[in-house]
């Protein structure tokens, strides 16, 4: 497996305004502390607030920071999808923009990635990882979810929503065109990494509720467009017959 040379974590943002400049000096000081080689991808999702000129002020300063705008169509998994095709890196992590991810676990993931994995996903929910002030009904949600993700696909994984996981860029490339225009690619991707023969491994993690700001995901919105996708990946697990399957 090819030496890795640069990290490129992709953070999607709209209307951060109130945390993003924290969540970004955060993960750069840990990467720098830890020697990671990388770049910081922040994308404007289409931000009202004052975003973009926080990160502007920031992009000044910070080399590694590269801040850019999502002209549209706006979304969650389109930002990030934005973020994979104007970054550099070889790895790379998507991660919240609201300081819910911990940036040590960022140096977790390149660490697991250089020993070899494809992909790395992290789980809240395991010995090790945790959550702290999560909304009940969410973590209801969350743990029904994926517990039927796990009965469709049998992969032993327990928290394929959370979006926070790392990859090789050959597996971004590789699990392509993305359909999910928003939450819902945080299934799309690990599902067909999966789906498609990447190595995988998984570690624990941890999560913290946001402290400013507004949520964006809503359940009520994306509950069908989370059933779409997982059973459009269902359906090339059963009947693809490996066509997409990792060359």
């Amino acid at each position: 497996m090819a030496e890795l040379e640069l990290l490129s974590v992709i953070i999607p943002a709209r209307d951060e305004a109130g945390c993003i400049a924290a969540t970004v000096q955060h993960l750069s000081l840990e990467l720098k502390l830890k020697q990671v080689p990388c770049e910081i991808v922040v994308v404007d999702d289409g931000s009202t607030d004052t975003t973009w000129e926080i990160l502007s002020e920031l992009a000044a300063k910070m080399p590694e920071l590269k801040p850019l705008q999502n002209p549209g169509p706006h979304g969650f998994g389109r930002a990030i999808i934005h973020g994979f095709d104007h970054s550099q890196g070889d790895a790379l992590v998507v991660m919240m923009a609201d300081e819910s991810d911990d940036p040590r676990d960022v140096v977790e993931y390149w660490n697991q990635l250089n020993a070899g994995w494809e992909c790395v996903f992290g789980s809240r929910f395991v010995a090790g990882g945790g959550v702290i002030d999560y909304p009940r009904f969410k973590l209801v949600a969350n743990r029904l979810m994926n517990w039927f993700i796990r009965v469709l696909f049998r992969h032993g994984f327990n928290d394929t929503t959370n979006a926070f996981k790392a990859y090789r860029r050959t597996v971004i490339d590789g699990c392509r065109p993305y359909l999910a225009p928003h939450f819902n690619l945080t299934v799309e991707i690990p599902l067909k990494a999966v789906i498609r023969g990447y190595t995988w491994t998984s570690m624990p993690i941890t999560w913290r509720n946001r402290r400013a700001g507004v949520a964006k995901l809503k359940l009520k919105e994306m509950g069908s467009r989370y059933l779409f996708i997982i059973l459009y990946c269902w359906l090339e697990k059963y009947f693809s017959r490996k066509d997409y399957y990792k060359q």
